[in-house]
């Protein structure tokens, strides 16, 4: 049994943070501020615990930061045993839904190609921007930080790169007004990927439902769900409508979500 000892339990609200993305996002940030003994996150209510020795200034800085809405609620001192988190158990974890997200990169890519349907490739980009937060979760775990920043900075560009060619794609085919995409493979695919994605945040929340007792209703609330339900919700509209316009509209609001993500990234390289 690791022995107490006294330190500071800062604790902050955090608004924007609704899945896990944005809590490796969040690690990698405080991954190299001297002092830090334990995070803890409850994603569900949006609320981060630092257990910390020192830096409270420094660390209030890295979050707003980010822009997810963050501020300090309240900083006590408390005894602390320390614990509750493994290291190899997060690395197994990241791997797993770095696959995952991978994966479904790849075939939603391939299926929106094919079908020819944006909102399906800008689902796959935001697919790829998760695949990078946890490839960068997994330096932060076992890599130097100079290393880390030059991966983020890397990841960021390409994902902006992508991102901003796809919504260049969505504007050029807007005016062109070109044939309604395929519903059927839109709406497919886009449920096996909310499958995937619900499995990935189940995961995620049972590694640590010990800890922060974090609720299985969280996995409805990810902004990744909310996308896949939109391109689900695209290919009805393109059925009952015949117009490609509501997966032109879905797939430029996702192309904006995968800046936002990039800018982000970007933060992490400087």
């Amino acid at each position: 049994m690791a022995a107490k000892k006294t330190i500071t339990k800062s604790t902050f609200k955090i608004e924007k943070m609704d899945c896990p993305s944005e809590e490796n996002m969040i690690r990698m940030k405080l991954d190299d501020v001297p002092g830090i003994e334990q995070l803890e996150f409850d994603i569900p209510g949006r609320t981060l615990h630092v257990y910390h020795k020192e830096h409270l200034a420094l660390i209030d800085e890295r979050l707003r930061s980010l822009n997810y809405n963050s501020s300090l609620v309240d900083s006590l001192t408390v005894d602390f045993e320390g614990g509750g988190e493994n290291p190899e158990q997060q690395r197994r974890l990241l791997w797993t839904v770095l696959a995952i997200n991978l994966a479904f990169f790849i075939i939603e890519m391939l299926s929106g190609w094919l079908a020819d349907s944006m909102g399906l490739i800008a689902d796959s980009l935001d697919m790829l921007a998760d695949a990078g937060v946890y490839g960068l979760s997994l330096l932060a775990v076992g890599g130097g930080a100079l290393l880390k920043k030059r991966i983020a900075r890397i990841s960021g560009y390409v994902q902006m790169i992508l991102a901003l060619a796809g919504f260049a794609e969505v504007v050029r085919r807007f005016i062109g007004l070109e044939e309604a995409p395929d519903f059927q493979v839109m709406i497919i695919v886009s449920v096996l990927a909310l499958m995937a994605n619900g499995y990935c945040l189940y995961l995620l929340q049972k590694s640590k439902s010990e800890e922060a007792h974090m609720q299985a209703s969280m996995i409805f609330t990810s902004n990744d769900v909310i996308i896949n339900g939109g391109v689900i919700l695209a290919g009805v509209l393109v059925l009952l409508s015949g117009s490609g316009l509501p997966d032109l509209i879905v797939g430029a609001i996702v192309f904006v979500i995968v800046i936002r993500g990039a800018l982000n990234i970007l933060k992490l390289g400087k």
